[in-house]
């Protein structure tokens, strides 16, 4: 895919008021909220292959149902294009679903190895001998 290239600098620094303004009462920063599908590295590439095969099996499994049941081409056609569209729609939201579940769990699952690994150093720490600083009797001069 082609990137756009800017083409003055008053594109540029509308770009900016834009990125700068924002909408009311959204987050700054999507990595300020939280933990998010679209930003996770493996979703988005799922979710986006599911969609495909989801429309394209609807689409196929509703021309050869149309078809089969002797409607004129036009109208299998268009069923094809609905059942398509019904297919591409629903595997999106199971994708959504399943990864929205994918992603709870890795946080908990991280979060449940950083408690592991703060426990573990400071059971570390408390097994350790503690050296006694010498302690100075001499009042210090000064």
């Amino acid at each position: 895919m082609a990137k756009k290239v800017k083409t003055s600098a008053a594109d540029g620094e509308r770009e900016a008021k834009k990125a700068k303004k924002g909408k009311k009462g959204a987050a700054p920063d999507a990595e300020a909220a939280g933990a998010s599908i679209a930003g996770h590295p493996r979703a988005r590439s799922s979710i986006r292959r599911a969609k495909g095969w989801g429309g394209l099996g609807c689409f196929i499994v509703g021309a050869l149902l149309s078809l089969e049941a002797s409607v004129p081409p036009l109208q299998a056609g268009e069923r094809a294009l609905v059942a398509g569209i019904a297919g591409y729609l629903v595997a999106w939201w199971i994708g959504i679903v399943v990864w929205r579940h994918i992603v709870i769990a890795e946080a908990n699952a991280a979060l449940a190895r950083l408690d592991e690994r703060r426990g573990s150093a400071a059971e570390a720490r408390r097994a350790e001998p503690v050296e006694q600083q010498p302690v100075d009797t001499q009042p210090s001069a000064g």
